[in-house]
């Protein structure tokens, strides 16, 4: 449906534009949807069982001392958790789509991101902390695909100029 409205929209655009503007219009229509759902399926895929794992692990059915502890899911809760992490994970791995945006539009270049590397490897780790449930391993799940997202933009900066 994501892909649909951008074609769509780029089939809308694509007789008022030069072939130069054609081309320079292409990634910013084709990747976006791609991205999102490559964070999507990392999500479905990898994080979510992870999480499951991690939450169910605080069941306690038969213990010897205290309190039964038995997990009562609701779905909803269960929806709202992993549509949260549907939308989170799209939107941070559209990072290279917007620094490519910004290095375009001449507000940084790939040298700035080159001397920024340090700081922004903390900033992800930071946005992954608050995207993702409490457990370090989907926090880590999410900040390696974006460090090296970031590193990827800085590769594709470097070629725009």
């Amino acid at each position: 449906m994501f892909t649909n409205f951008f074609y769509q929209l780029y089939k809308f655009l694509e007789p008022g534009l030069y072939r130069d503007e054609k081309k320079t219009i292409m990634p910013y229509i084709f990747f976006p949807p791609l991205l999102f759902l490559i964070g999507v399926l990392l999500v479905y895929f990898i994080v979510m069982p992870i999480t499951w794992k991690f939450f169910i692990s605080f069941q306690n059915i038969n213990p010897k001392n205290g309190i039964p502890i038995i997990l009562e899911a609701k779905v909803s809760e269960y929806v709202d958790l992993v549509v949260e992490l549907f939308i989170g994970f799209g939107l941070a791995f559209q990072l290279p789509i917007l620094l490519m945006m910004l290095t375009k539009l001449k507000i940084i270049n790939y040298l700035q991101l080159k001397k920024f590397r340090r700081y922004a490897v903390v900033l992800i780790f930071i946005l992954a902390a608050i995207l993702t449930p409490p457990d370090v391993i989907s926090q880590v799940i999410l900040a390696l695909p974006l460090v090296l997202l970031y590193e990827i933009s800085i590769f594709l900066c470097k070629r725009i100029k």
